[in-house]
């Protein structure tokens, strides 16, 4: 079904706790998750290692529907735990697909629990396959605990392994992985999407989100580094490097402008303080005479307030979000949309009427749903809507992890910009350049994958398209499942 709301999906989200003094590693796993539910709502699941016995349980829906009491104790207590909230680019939306992936090899067993995307998937299934590999669902995790442990099978140990595997798939992949001894996180080689490692008392985390680390009450230690594996047993925490440097670094710069949390840090850059920024560049690059300055809730309310500081044209609340609607639920009919929108989203009509208003969003895919709410603010009192967009034009599908894989689904691919200012009814329209997106990090050696803007990939990509027509033509045989 296709999203009620125009916006580009949020990440997968992974957790991951080795503890050495007792902690109750499926509750700091709960909550580290529910923190991380922003980035997937359509499953979750836990994992806890006792003494070598993986206890799993994951279904469709969000972390607190799906853990019950009852739940929390069946999964028992254990010295190991890692979880995970989906959402998912492309496959069924199905309890298949949710993780972590539980995996029982002639070595051992192994759980995996994936954030990202792989652009060699298919070709990489394809050759499993013929070697006799038997695939239970339609997403690119199982594929890496695949070549994981067909690599586990002639190597010493489960980190050879994980380097070995990691030189063969190519893409976007933060990865927690716990087998009966270790618990071991890894990220790309380009950095695609944040990993983080933390401390608690004695116990090590890693989380895809600092944010994670603040609900259990754990200190954040440093980012994983693009390339790195850390292996955390009995004897400690080391790291392995041999896969760092491999390439230059990437990261999705769009965890900083919509997908992570404001009070995340990300790769020693402030998320709050980035989206601030892309404000105070619009309010320099796109100025304009007017009342009020307001953001969509949540990702631009920062901008916002970053664009008012830097325009002084006052900061004014202009909606009120009602948060106990998920991201998608059965749409009676098409009719009944703008009232949808309208039920998730309620202009404070004491701002905007009779005002000149600046209207800060993060990004227009389609642009219905913002023409829907520049609707409500001309119903509202409006007398002129001047939006303001912190990111540039969306013109180039996304291979590493989002859900704009097709130039159809992009406005700026199909209309000028003085004709997506007609289509969305506004005064004015304007976009962060690309040059100031490269200014938005704390961390001036950072650099971005801006590729779903200028189409200038860090790597190949010329297989993807492959793959997700695999992916799709995989979803509509399964989804009835």
């Amino acid at each position: 079904m296709e999203d009620i709301f125009d916006k580009m999906h949020e990440e997968c989200g992974v957790f991951a706790i080795y503890s050495s003094d007792g902690a109750d590693v499926a509750s700091d796993c709960y909550y580290a998750l529910y923190a991380l539910q922003h980035r997937g709502q359509e499953s979750c699941g836990i994992v806890v290692n006792d003494d070598g016995v993986m206890n799993i349980y994951k279904d469709t829906g969000l972390v607190n529907d799906v853990f019950t009491k009852d739940v929390m104790d069946g999964l028992g207590q254990g010295q190991m735990a890692i979880g995970h909230v989906r959402y998912g680019t492309t496959g069924t939306k199905s309890r298949l697909n949710a993780q972590p992936l539980l995996v029982n090899h002639v070595k051992g067993s192994m759980a995996l629990a994936h954030n990202g995307n792989l652009t060699n998937a298919t070709q990489l299934r394809e050759e499993l396959e013929l070697n006799g590999s038997i695939f239970h669902t339609s997403s690119d995790t199982e594929v890496i605990s695949y070549v994981i442990t067909k690599e586990r099978l002639s190597v010493g140990s489960i980190e050879e392994a994980v380097s070995n595997a990691m030189k063969k798939i190519k893409g976007a992949y933060s990865l927690v992985i716990m087998s009966p001894s270790k618990l071991i996180a890894a990220r790309d080689t380009y950095g695609f999407h944040p990993l983080s490692m933390g401390k608690i008392g004695e116990s090590i985390v890693f989380a895809s989100e600092s944010c994670a680390f603040d609900a259990i009450g754990a200190e954040f230690i440093r980012d994983i580094e693009p390339g790195e594996i850390i292996v955390v047993d009995e004897n400690g925490m080391r790291s392995i490097k041999d896969n760092c440097g491999a390439t230059k670094t990437a990261m999705c710069v769009f965890e900083f402008i919509y997908l992570a949390r404001p009070d995340s840090v990300l790769d020693g850059s402030s998320v709050h303080i980035a989206r601030q920024r892309a404000g105070s560049f619009l309010a320099l690059e796109h100025p304009v005479q007017a009342d009020v300055v307001i953001g969509v809730p949540d990702s631009g309310l920062d901008a916002a307030i970053g664009f008012a500081k830097q325009s002084g044209i006052p900061y004014g609340m202009g909606f009120i979000k009602n948060k106990y609607i998920g991201r998608t639920f059965i749409e009676p009919g098409q009719s009944a949309r703008e009232n949808l929108v309208r039920i998730k989203l309620n202009p404070v009509a004491a701002t905007v009427r009779g005002k000149r208003v600046v209207l800060i969003d993060d990004s227009i895919v389609r642009g219905t749903t913002s023409a829907r709410i520049v609707k409500l603010l001309r119903e509202a009192g409006a007398r002129e809507v001047h939006m303001r967009i912190s990111s540039p034009p969306f013109t180039n599908p996304c291979y590493f992890g989002t859900d704009i894989d097709s130039k159809d689904k992009l406005i700026a691919c199909k209309h000028s910009l003085d004709e997506i200012r007609e289509i969305l009814n506004v005064d004015s329209l304007g976009y962060l350049s690309i040059d100031s997106v490269d200014k938005l990090a704390d961390n001036t050696s950072l650099n971005f994958c801006k590729a779903c803007f200028t189409g200038d990939y860090p790597m190949d990509v010329s297989n993807a398209a492959k793959k997700l027509r695999f992916e799709n033509k995989k979803s509509k045989k399964t989804e009835d499942v």
